[in-house]
């Protein structure tokens, strides 16, 4: 590049950047290097210009590809840069930012031609173009070193090692980044990466020794939410704080890497960033992402994995006693308010969920918190806004209420959390609810969006999962989320008559279609919308029979809408479940009959309270014990993996079994699913 580059147009034609990639070998002590090193790049502010710079440099890059391996430049661009790392701590302290400034500029083009190398060459090749052979006179039959773990183990050691400092700080972001990089490889294989050179270099060869504290670093990274520096406060010149070459060049191999974390293919809607303030921060986290889902195997387990599932907190005196090479302490008040106030990441979401799945210490911690609507809002609105977030983004956040809702703890607490105003919720104007009232609220509000626009049977499940666990819990609903879980019911009723419907129709014939034309699955779409009827049935059906003289609310909206439940009375799917709500039915509107006609809201509410401290609690729940029947409480919930080979194979009932067999006959085609429990 040299000092006379300051723009993205000039780099294809560099006089220095074309010499590196020629043919020329350049000897280490070459004057050259200190001249390449010796620049001031206007780094790029937006998306289009760090396009622009990837293909103003990628002719050179290849260039380097095709002559590298005669010339070993870019080996020796690598030894200068290792050269300079052990003093990088040093020049730190003694404030020199010349020293600072041109290791970063090594390291920085070092990790913009690796990001040309991954995606061109599989990994033993890259490993050839950084075996660097001594040139130097009297050094003949000298042997060959490795360079790439060299340059790995001396990264994450910089990354440990080095304050975090104005002037240090654009190199630590190109430390992570770099790392970020050659980890990318996953990008370009169609399958999960088992065995890799460079994953064997993080989690066998030097690296081992540092597991413990790259995971606190980066996790404090994440923490202390450090902003860029201000123009000016660093060597290397920023036009745009938070963005620019040092955050945007390699932000498409980072961000692709989530989608490789989370195996759920592309989401349906752009990955929304965040406040971008903070680069190293961001970058940090997606390391840690990365480091913590490599392969893990009985016989190789990833370290960086175990290193997240056994930290602990500093106020914690037992760490100390415990002897576990992976675990360490770190201040768990300010990473809870780290990770509620990142939420709109679907990164630190991410995260989120691994420390609650993976770490009991973190799990304990944040179910013991008293402010947890922090932490569950946050969660909520990305759910509301479900339309503007990742797919993904929405399964973790709906993932992390499932493990949440698993703690009787958890459920009774929401309950006990007012809210005032929520401005985001714009369906009703909500000056006073209960965080447990708006945690329902939004989850149907999700079962409903998912029924009329994406029909999604797994979100429905985990949805429905959600609210089951809470539903033994339920205290003093609002009236609005109680007309909400009879609503839906509703809605779930006049999508299954509508079915049944047309599965009927079907028998006959339909009108003007060809002998041959396919006939849709009515029987498999029967089965699914009972089964959800069925769980909604158990959710208001455990929450009579554990707290009916709790949630008079509920009460009011099931005794308003009573005529939505009569075609299920006789349903041989429901007639076990329905039990309990009749005869809850029945109580209430003979209470209500004896107070006379014309009453009001506030009347009607008084006598459904009256009567939820007449009726014998004992009925409803011998009614659910009967003829070894489960005990009263939610039903499990279940994670469903997503449909599976076998289930697409397999077949199920015709439509005539359908419709002229009870419905509790008509069978889903299998499907594996698995509890989302604490030893999965």
């Amino acid at each position: 590049m040299g000092a006379n580059s300051s723009s993205i147009a000039d780099l294809a034609n560099n006089s220095y950047l074309q010499r590196l990639a020629g043919t020329e070998t350049i000897s280490e002590n070459d004057p050259f290097w200190n001249q390449l090193l010796s620049f001031s790049f206007t780094t790029p502010t937006n998306g289009a210009d760090t396009q622009l710079l990837e293909e103003a440099t990628l002719s050179i890059s290849k260039s380097l590809i095709e002559n590298n391996s005669r010339t070993e430049n870019l080996q020796a661009l690598v030894k200068i840069f290792l050269s300079r790392t052990n003093e990088l701590k040093i020049s730190a302290e003694c404030q020199d930012q010349l020293f600072i400034w041109q290791a970063h500029n090594a390291l920085f083009i070092i990790r913009c031609l690796l990001k040309v190398f991954v995606s061109q060459m599989p990994e033993e090749e890259l490993q050839l173009n950084f075996t660097y052979q001594e040139r130097a006179p009297l050094s003949y039959g000298a042997e060959a070193e490795d360079l790439l773990e060299e340059l790995i183990c001396n990264l994450v050691h910089l990354i440990i090692e080095l304050p975090l400092l104005d002037i240090t700080y654009s190199i630590l972001l190109e430390s992570v980044t770099t790392l970020l990089v050659l980890l990318s490889y996953q990008l370009f294989q169609k399958e999960i990466i088992r065995e890799s050179l460079i994953y064997k270099c993080l989690m066998q060869g030097q690296c081992l020794q540092y597991t413990s504290r790259i995971v606190k670093t980066l996790l404090y990274n994440f923490i202390r939410q450090e902003k860029c520096p201000p123009p000016g406060s660093q060597v290397l010149e920023q036009t745009s704080e938070g963005s620019g070459l040092l955050y945007g060049f390699a932000s498409g191999v980072a961000s692709g890497l989530w989608t490789v974390l989370t195996l759920g293919g592309v989401g349906n809607k752009a990955t929304q960033q965040g406040d971008l303030s903070s680069p190293l921060a961001n970058r940090s986290l997606l390391l840690l992402l990365v480091l913590s889902n490599l392969s893990n195997t009985p016989e190789s387990p990833n370290p960086y994995r175990q290193s997240i599932m056994s930290f602990k907190n500093t106020q914690d005196n037992t760490a100390i006693q415990t002897p576990n090479s992976y675990c360490f302490q770190i201040n768990f008040n300010s990473l809870y308010t780290a990770l509620y106030e990142q939420q709109k990441s679907d990164q630190a979401t991410l995260l989120l969920y691994t420390l609650l799945h993976q770490n009991p210490n973190v799990r304990t911690y944040v179910l013991a918190r008293t402010d947890v609507e922090n932490l569950v809002l946050p969660i909520l609105e990305t759910l509301y806004c479900v339309e503007e977030r990742n797919s993904h983004h929405v399964y973790m956040a709906l993932i992390i209420l499932l493990i949440l809702t698993e703690e009787d703890s958890f459920n009774r607490s929401v309950h006990e959390v007012i809210l005032k105003n929520i401005t985001w919720y714009a369906e009703r104007v909500l000056t006073e609810i209960s965080l447990g009232s708006l945690l329902i609220l939004v989850v149907i509000r999700t079962v409903q969006y998912n029924m009329t626009r994406t029909r999604d049977k797994y979100l429905h499940t985990n949805c429905l999962a959600a609210l089951a666990n809470m539903s033994a819990q339920f205290r003093s609903l609002h009236q609005y989320a109680a007309q909400r879980i009879i609503s839906l019911f509703a809605l779930l009723s006049k999508k299954h008559n509508k079915v049944l419907e047309q599965a009927t129709q079907s028998l006959r014939g339909p009108v003007g279609a060809e002998e041959n034309s396919p006939i849709p699955d009515y029987a498999q779409d029967l089965n699914v919308i009972e089964e959800v009827i069925r769980m909604m049935l158990e959710i208001i059906n455990s929450c009579l029979s554990t707290s009916l003289h709790h949630n008079p609310n509920l009460v009011y909206a099931l005794l308003y809408k009573r005529d939505l439940f009569e075609q299920f009375r006789t349903h041989p799917s429901f007639q076990d479940v329905m039990q309990n709500l009749d005869m809850v039915i029945s109580f209430f509107s003979f209470r209500l009959e004896q107070a006379g006609a014309d009453l009001s809201v506030e009347r009607v509410l008084e006598v459904i309270k009256q009567g939820a401290v007449a009726l014998p609690k004992d009925k409803l729940k011998e009614k659910l014990q009967e003829d070894g029947q489960r005990k009263p409480g939610p039903p499990r919930p279940r994670l469903s993996r997503g449909p599976t080979s076998e289930s697409s194979e397999s077949t199920g009932p015709t439509i005539a079994q359908a419709v002229s067999t009870p419905a509790a006959d008509v069978r889903a085609a299998p499907r594996e699913t698995f509890l989302l429990s604490k030893d999965n």
